[in-house]
């Protein structure tokens, strides 16, 4: 793996446990947080400066987090929905403390704490106020500009989506013009094994990929581990997908193509593309777990929309 996409991948999985814009200055503003909020406003607000004291933790030191990431446990730790995220990074740590220093430890160890705590008030925050963190997030995530394979071109006529031709997770050859002209709708669906949203969502995908066969389309996997064709990574993915019962195909290919680069350019997890039958990204990505109202509205009005034009 190297070393833009192990770092493409850090910033993703920085921003989805954080789900905040980057750029949260640091220190630490735990003190100001110690009570608990008086209304939904208060909550909302309570919610984002947390979510962006945490994105600031993670931001410090990335050289160390980037370690912390991959020593990870792809195939089970970050399933257990309602796990404490400090909980799992302290595991984390724990498991790999043979690759840092004691005063790398002590470091890694007290900001997985800070954490722990600040997860401990969300969840007092989202249990209280279970509106506060969809409004709290919205509109905070997003993919970068700064690509030209992540900017919709400045004539008003559709991006494709890039080409490649790569092979699923059972080693079966899969080709872009193939997969997107068999079907009226394609969604492509960008992941990795631990990101907990991503893997939150892949039952509701699996169920997604069944109505998508009935109007003729498809749902297809892109666990950005698995890229090149590593086969740790893959065993693992297939391991969550199982666990998760979701069957839609999964498919990877080279790091340096056209796709590859236009992955690595994804700051955000999960992202969703949808793509009609020429091979077009129809709309903008949505950005986020469709287990979200808003992003399961927004996704089912492209598909909506690609089914129509196909029709037409």
């Amino acid at each position: 793996m190297n070393g833009k996409k192990i770092l493409a991948l850090l910033l993703a999985a920085m921003m989805v446990l954080s789900l905040a814009a980057c750029g949260a200055k640091g220190g630490d503003k735990m003190d100001g947080m110690s009570s608990e909020p008086k209304n939904a406003e208060e909550a909302v607000a309570m919610h984002k400066e947390l979510m962006e004291q945490e994105n600031a933790i993670l931001s410090e030191n990335k050289a160390l987090w980037e370690k912390v990431f991959m020593a990870a446990d792809k195939g089970m730790t970050m399933q257990e929905d309602g796990k404490n995220y400090g909980e799992f990074l302290l595991d984390t740590i724990e498991g790999s403390k043979d690759q840092f220093t004691e005063d790398e430890l002590k470091l890694l160890k007290e900001a997985a704490e800070k954490i722990s705590e600040i997860e401990n008030k969300l969840t007092m925050i989202e249990e209280k106020y279970p509106e506060a963190a969809q409004q709290s997030t919205d509109g905070a995530m997003s993919v970068p500009a700064g690509s030209d394979m992540t900017t919709p071109p400045d004539d008003g006529s559709m991006q494709k989506f890039p080409a490649f031709e790569g092979k699923d997770l059972d080693g079966n050859t899969v080709k872009s013009d193939e997969l997107f002209s068999a079907n009226a709708v394609t969604v492509m669906n960008f992941w990795f094994t631990t990101c907990n949203p991503c893997v939150g969502e892949l039952s509701e995908l699996d169920a997604l990929n069944k109505e998508l066969a009935e109007k003729g389309g498809a749902l297809i996997g892109v666990n950005t581990f698995t890229l090149d064709g590593d086969e740790t990574a893959i065993s693992e993915a297939k391991d969550v997908l199982a666990k998760k019962g979701a069957t839609y195909q999964n498919v990877y290919f080279d790091s340096d193509g056209e796709a590859g680069k236009f992955t690595t350019n994804i700051f955000a997890y999960p992202t969703t593309y949808v793509v009609d039958r020429s091979g077009n990204i129809v709309g903008e990505p949505i950005v986020g777990a469709i287990t979200e109202k808003k992003q399961a509205e927004t996704l089912q009005k492209l598909i909506d929309q690609a089914l129509a034009a196909d029709m037409g």
